[in-house]
């Protein structure tokens, strides 16, 4: 059997070690002959493709991003994108698809197991927002450079007498600025899942201060206010899944909180720099298990399915149950951490 792997959308720590898994797991146990399709869903789009063995995967495990590339190409933008993909997959004897992304990339595998094609899912975003998997590898890297980052912070905030407003990646779900703000200390977090109040942000920032400590803010880029202005944007522009490109929320924060306030504020926004460089154990272990049972699943014919973590388990999900909805941040787990706002 030969089978194919791609990685598509943002890119995420610990791609490669899934990769490396799939590979691995393919050739010592399962006897298949594994290719990559590069940039995402544009490598079975286009036919574009490169070898995968032993050998590719070779020092890999600690690397960040993806050999294999990535892309926000939508098959179901392009005309005929379907029937491409199904008569280059053939062109190049692949008989099973691995396809590793986050709810876009996996909602066209979706798609395309219902049209027929032999497809298992890999989860993976930083956002840790797919239901159906307990973590999905990223995140955990994620936080720990949010978390360096805040700890880092705490002292040039005090020495200054400032406020810092960190602004973090979640574009519906406020898991990183959540496990981040907890993790870090910071005084106030702010998620989509709730609108925020900014006269109330700005009374906690006037406690801290009174308190004689300087504020930290960590801020999730698809964070709201509560008077229905919506989402801060970059620019209104789409990209092939229908998403605006998110950004900003951390200055608009900082320029409200020193008017409101007439305390300095400043904003850093960590950016990409959350989703680079080399993956935490955590993640290597996550990502990598995921790869062996993504290799079973295909030995199995196991298809339309998703890998995913329960417990400490590793399961397999239908592929419309782990991008049927976004996991987001409930009302009970936001107001654990109420307690040290302000």
């Amino acid at each position: 059997m030969r089978v194919g792997v791609l990685t598509g959308g943002g890119d995420c720590p610990g791609l490669n070690a899934v990769i490396r898994g799939v590979v691995r797991k393919s050739a010592a146990q399962h006897g298949f002959e594994v290719i990559g399709f590069r940039d995402g869903w544009r490598g079975p789009l286009e036919g574009l493709t490169m070898p995968l063995g032993v050998e590719q995967c070779r020092g890999i495990l600690p690397r960040g991003g993806t050999i294999l590339g990535s892309s926000r190409t939508n098959p179901f933008a392009v005309p005929d994108g379907v029937e491409r993909i199904v008569a280059n997959l053939a062109a190049a004897g692949v008989d099973a698809l691995v396809a590793i992304g986050g709810e876009d990339t996996l909602g066209v595998a979706t798609r395309l197991a219902e049209a027929g094609v032999q497809v298992v899912g890999v989860p993976k975003t930083i956002d840790n927002d797919l239901s159906g998997t307990d973590f999905t590898f990223g995140f955990d890297t994620a936080v720990n450079i949010a978390t360096e980052a805040i700890d880092r912070l705490h002292t040039t905030a005090e020495s200054h007498h400032r406020v810092l407003v960190v602004e973090v990646m979640g574009r519906h779900a406020g898991w990183i600025a959540l496990h981040a703000g907890i993790a870090g200390g910071a005084s106030e977090v702010l998620i989509p899942e709730v609108p925020f109040d900014i006269e109330a942000v700005c009374a906690h920032v006037e406690a801290r201060f009174r308190s004689e400590y300087a504020p930290v803010v960590v801020v999730s880029e698809g964070a709201v206010p509560a008077d229905g202005s919506g989402m801060t944007l970059v620019t209104g522009e789409k990209d092939a899944f229908g998403h605006v490109r998110l950004g900003g929320i951390g200055d608009r924060l900082a320029g409200e909180i020193e008017s409101r306030t007439g305390k300095e504020a400043r904003a850093v926004v960590l950016g990409h720099v959350q989703r680079g460089g080399t993956p935490t154990a955590f993640d290597r272990w996550l990502a990598t298990r995921f790869g062996l049972h993504a290799a079973d699943a295909v030995a199995e014919g196991d298809f339309g399915v998703m890998v995913a973590l329960r417990g400490t388990d590793i399961v397999r999900v239908p592929l419309a149950e782990g991008t049927g909805e976004l996991k987001v941040v409930s009302p009970r787990e936001f107001a654990e951490a109420q307690v040290f706002f302000g």
